[in-house]
Formats: structure tokens, C-alpha cells, sequence
């Protein structure tokens, strides 16, 4: 006879085993066994042992890929990090419409990633673009935003932080809204201005929301690919392609999907390597 009482936990966990295993655990070996095959979905399986693993270590686009990634978060993160801490620092004081405020910040965040890519496609037009209207309007030369492959990429990492800060300046508000008014109340006792408050009593105590924001915005650095997708297709000279766009592209624009699982598996690894280190290094400064 069935035991009920020490059957009904694994019942009661059983639709989350079978989702881990349907479309985690399986997905996951799934691709680790494709990296050494070559399928183009059409066709049957064809082992190949380590031949996309060769190719991708003299894969120079790909390399040129994770540095257009690395050159997005090195000017994103910094980037969204100040404006996120600077408008929460804001919003956190007892100004007018302070919620209005607040909703108008965070709307961008649950617009669809495609529409605001499309607007601000059109914002950067060379010849049309809003941007290139004002600076003529006012005696500059026009800037090709989207079409110089030196600005490109700083280009798209201003319309991500314009995408996302929304949703930082939330977390910067929880944050800042932990920190005791008591050690506020102590430092104007004894004189201190808004700035050795700011740098000796609120960033060390939102150190933790710091380190999440970091975190997150890495992760999703990473996985940069509507806005390049969009915008420049990669270009131009592959100076805006990101690795996941590039991987992407392997997969489903020249269907070779061993190839794409060796790169996205490379990928997972370069990732999970930088969010160690940013968590040594912050921890430490902790």
C-alpha cells in the first residue's frame, strides 16, 4: 500500500522537477553534446570531436564581438550607475509630484525593448534624426550616431541606460531608504555637508544595492543584442555587433548550431568569470 503521506512532497514538487529538467537540465546538455556536432537542424547530427572549438579560438569576429560587449559595459555601467544614484538621491527627497516623477522614470523599463529601440533609431538619424536637427539648429555639424563606427557603440549604450535606469533608480531608492536617519541626524550635528554625507554615510551603507545593480547590469550588458539587432544590424564594420548577436546569427542566420552552442557555452563561461571578479573586488572594497 502507497504510503500518501511520503508521496505527497515529491507530488507537490514534481511540476518543478519536470520544468528544470524539460527546459533546463535538458537544454543545457543538449548543447554541451551539440558543441561537438555539426547540425543544421535540417540534416542529422554529425560529430566533428573538438572542430568548433578549434574554430572558435580563430574565430577573430567573435573576439572583436565580446570587445564590442566589453566596450558597452565598460561605458554603460559606469554610466547608468551615476544617473541611477543621482536621480534616486533625488526622488528620495520631499519634492512636488515625487511618485509622478518616479512612474515617469520607471515607463521606459516595461515599454517593449523593439519600440524603444525603433524611437531612439530615429532620434540618432543622420540626416533626419532629432539629435542632428538640434546641433545644426545651433551652427554644428551633423554626427553619425549610428553610422561612425567610433561613436556607434557609446551611442547604443545611452539609449540602454535610458532604457533601463528606471528600474535602478528603484533599487537605489530601497537602498537609500534602509540607511538610519540617525547617522544623517549625528553627521549635521556635527557639521557635515551633503557631500561628506553622501561619500562617508550613504555609499557605504547602499554598498549591497551597489553590488546588485552592478551585478544585473552586467548580466544584462551581456545579453546586449535588441538594440544592436535593431539599430545597426552589427555595423558599421561589425564595430556595434555583440556576442550574443553574433552567436545569434551563427545559429539562425547560417544555421550552424554546434558552432553556436560551442560560442554560447564560451560566452556563459567569459560571463560567469566577470561576475566572480566584479564580487571579489566588491566584497573586498565591503
Amino acid at each position: 500500500m502507497i504510503n500518501r503521506k511520503k508521496i505527497l512532497p515529491y507530488l507537490l514538487v514534481s511540476p518543478y522537477i519536470v520544468h528544470f529538467l524539460l527546459f533546463v537540465a535538458f537544454p543545457v546538455v543538449f548543447s554541451i553534446v551539440l558543441t561537438f556536432h555539426k547540425w543544421n537542424i535540417i540534416s542529422p547530427m554529425e560529430y566533428t570531436g573538438f572542430n568548433n572549438y578549434i574554430r572558435l579560438f580563430n574565430d577573430k569576429t567573435f573576439f572583436k564581438a565580446i570587445g564590442n560587449t566589453l566596450i558597452f559595459l565598460i561605458i554603460h555601467i559606469p554610466l547608468q550607475i551615476i544617473v541611477a544614484l543621482f536621480l534616486a538621491e533625488i526622488l528620495n527627497q520631499k519634492i512636488k509630484l515625487r511618485g509622478v516623477f518616479r512612474g515617469a522614470f520607471f515607463l521606459p523599463v516595461i515599454v517593449s525593448g523593439v519600440v524603444v529601440t525603433i524611437l531612439w533609431q530615429q532620434l540618432f538619424g543622420f540626416d533626419t534624426g532629432l539629435f542632428n536637427r538640434l546641433l545644426t539648429g545651433i551652427g554644428f555639424g551633423k554626427i553619425g550616431w549610428l553610422t561612425d563606427p567610433n561613436i556607434a557603440m557609446t551611442s547604443i549604450a545611452v539609449m540602454a541606460t535610458w532604457k533601463n535606469v528606471g528600474l535602478y533608480i528603484i533599487l537605489f531608492l530601497v537602498g537609500l531608504q534602509t540607511v538610519p536617519t540617525q547617522y544623517y541626524e549625528a553627521a549635521d550635528l556635527e557639521g557635515a555637508n551633503h557631500w561628506q554625507k553622501f561619500f562617508k554615510i550613504t555609499l557605504p551603507m547602499i554598498n549591497p544595492t551597489i553590488f546588485m545593480v552592478v551585478i544585473l547590469s552586467t548580466i544584462g550588458g551581456f545579453s546586449l543584442f535588441i538594440e544592436p539587432y535593431i539599430m545597426t544590424g552589427g555595423g558599421p564594420l561589425n564595430s556595434t555587433v555583440s556576442a550574443v548577436l553574433y552567436i545569434y546569427k551563427q545559429g539562425f542566420f547560417y544555421y550552424h548550431m554546434g558552432y553556436a552552442a560551442t560560442l554560447g557555452l564560451f560566452f556563459a563561461f567569459i560571463i560567469l568569470a566577470v561576475v566572480m571578479i566584479q564580487k571579489k573586488f566588491i566584497e573586498k572594497d565591503h
